[in-house]
Order: structure tokens, then sequence, then C-alpha cells
């Protein structure tokens, strides 16, 4: 069997609670060590700083010996989520790798996860990406995501979250809304020939931006339930966090829907960001959702995303109504204080109902 070259991007960002685990899982991989690259990219942390010291002296001995070969990335400023691993990106396409696994830093990998996202992908070329299953860590019985929930309105949530991986129904390669950037595997090809993600998002919904830019072009986007990534995964947001949410879904239905779906879809987006400003009112992040529309109010801002939408509108291959075929009707958020009776009661039926009526509409 010939063994594709695999770099796999560890995001570290005060990576020093959680190297330690991923680095005993590395050890443990089953795929060739010398086809593998693990490429650590270090944003400094603003309240710890650089991690690059903790790395060089607890992981870098090992590069070669008991680990893939390892290189270090350190970044003068924190990229955020997308630039940091488009700067691992940048360096595996430079030195012509076959695919490239993004890698969260709070989590590791099984034994034998590789294959199997690898095997999907050399199956298949219509896939253009495949996220590994995610499994909650230290409950592994329980599922973090089976691939991602996308909503009409540009919401993502985690799948199946909580369902016991023995009860969880999907096929062993299974299509999904979105993919999650905490382990997927990536085509360089695809990379190469329609970009990196986009670094404007810095922080959230960049996973949901290049799901919908390769559905976009065609390719099926899939989960492995065969590759298991133990996460341990912390549902909690802040004011930054929040910020972000709410400025980079906009800017997704910016660059993928077509003018009459936003036209269709704008009632229900403003019954969506009235119920956001109570919430953000009730949970003190009025100024955050506020910052939030001033970046879109600004002319420069508008006429930068823009060219991104024109782009991404002339390269695409398919109808608005096959690229929200998978999208859910309603929101569920493992969060209890997001998850209130007004989004059970009232906005979810609401949003559930309206887009009912879309789909007998959308056939664009």
């Amino acid at each position: 069997m010939s063994y594709p070259k695999i770099a796999i991007i560890y995001l570290s960002f005060h990576s020093e609670p959680d190297l330690g685990e991923a680095v005993a899982a590395f050890k443990k991989i089953t795929y060739p060590k010398d086809r593998l690259e693990l490429i650590i990219v270090d944003n400094p942390h603003p309240e710890f700083g650089s991690s690059v010291r903790f790395i060089e002296e607890t992981v870098l001995p090992l590069s070669g010996v008991v680990l893939p070969h390892v290189t270090i990335l350190p970044q003068k400023t924190n990229l955020g989520f997308s630039g940091g691993n488009n700067a691992g990106m940048k360096w595996a396409l430079e030195h012509s790798f076959d695919y490239i696994f993004l890698h969260n830093s709070d989590g590791f990998l099984a034994g034998g996860a590789m294959e199997s996202l690898v095997n999907v992908l050399e199956q298949d070329k219509t896939i253009g990406a495949a996220q590994a299953l995610l499994l909650l860590y230290p409950e592994t019985d329980l599922v973090n995501s089976a691939g991602n929930s996308y909503h009409y309105l540009g919401i993502g949530y985690c799948g199946n979250f909580r369902v016991p991986q023995s009860q969880l129904n999907i096929a062993a390669v299974s299509e999904t809304g979105y993919l999650s950037g905490a382990a997927v595997m990536l085509r360089a090809s695809l990379l190469k020939a329609h970009g990196l993600w986009d670094d404007d998002f810095f922080l959230y919904h960049e996973d949901i931006e290049y799901s919908l830019r390769l559905k976009s072009l065609g390719y099926k986007i899939v989960v492995a339930r065969e590759a298991i990534f133990f996460h341990k995964y912390n549902f909690s947001r802040n004011k930054q966090k929040f910020y972000y949410i709410e400025r980079n879904r906009l800017g997704v239905i910016f660059m993928y829907y077509k003018l009459p779906t936003i036209l269709l879809l704008l009632p229900a987006g403003i019954f969506w960001e009235l119920g956001m400003l109570w919430f953000a009112v009730r949970q003190g992040w009025l100024l955050a959702k506020l910052k939030s529309y001033l970046y879109w109010l600004n002319p420069r801002t508008v006429a930068h995303w823009y060219k991104k939408r024109l782009q991404r509108q002339a390269n695409r291959t398919i109808s608005d109504r096959r690229l929200l075929a998978a999208a859910v009707s309603t929101i569920s958020f493992p969060e209890r204080s997001i998850n209130s009776p007004l989004l059970r009661y009232i906005a979810n039926p609401i949003l559930f109902v309206y887009w009912k009526i879309v789909r007998l509409i959308l056939w664009w």
C-alpha cells in the first residue's frame, strides 16, 4: 500500500495543559510515522505568552524517534484559529503533502484514525474533506460531534451532542451539515486550487465557511465514523467569542447565498436578530453585539467581503437549494442558558415553519 503524506497541524495556544495527552497519542499512532509531519503552530497567548520553549523542551527531543518529525512554527502575534492553521497549511503545501489534518489543541487521536480518514478520501474523490467522530473526554462513551448541524440563518452547533456512541445511528461515511475544525482531514489539492481557510474569520465559523465552499463546488463533506478523536470539549462564550460568532455568521450568508435567498430569509433573520439583541442585553454583551453591526456598517468592510462574494459566486457549481439541502430548521445549543423556553417554544417553532415555506419557494 502506498501511504499518502499527511501533515498534522496542532494549533498551540497555551498548550501546556493539553499537549502531553496529544503527544502520548502521537506515540501510539499506527500510520507510518515517516509519512507524517507534526506541525506545531504556536499562537502566543495574551496572558501566558508563547509556548515555544515548553514545546522545544518536551516535544522536540522526541521528533523522529517516537513521534513523527516535528516542525515548530512560532507566530509573533495571535493569528486566531483560521490564521494559525493557515500558517501550518502554507508550510505543508510548500512541502508537497497530500493531506492536511487539523488537530485541536485540547484533544487527541485514537490509533488508526489516520488510516480511516485517508481510506475514506482515497476511495471517493468527490469527498472534499472528512471529519473524525469526536467523542467527549473523559466521558468517552458520549459523542461530542458526529458532524455539525448548520441552520439556514448561519448558525452552527454540534450534531448528536452527548448521544451515547453505542446509540449513534449514522453510516460509516455520513454526509453532514458542516465539518468541525477540531479534527478534520483536508485535501491539499483543493486547498491549492480554491484557497486556504479565510483569515478574516479569525475565530468561529471558519469551518462553516470552508464546508460551504466545498459544497458550493460540488464536493461532499463527511464524517468518518471509525476515525476517533477525543475532545476535552468546553462550551463557553464570552463577549469576544459572541462578537465573532455574530459577526461571522453574517459573513457566511453574505458570501454564499444568492440575493433572492437573502431577501427571502430576511424576515426570519430580523426575527432572530431581535432575539439575539434581547439575549445580548441579558448576558451583558450588548456592546459586543452592536460592535458586530458596526463592523458590517463600514463601507470598506462591505467592499472587501463583496469581492470575496463575487469570487465564491463565480466558482460555485450548485444551486442554493442544493447548497442548503442539509440545513436544519431549529436550533439547539449545549449551553442551557441559551436553550431557554423562548428558544424552544417560540423561536424554534417559528423558524421551523418559516423554513418549510422557504423550501417550497427555493428553486434557484
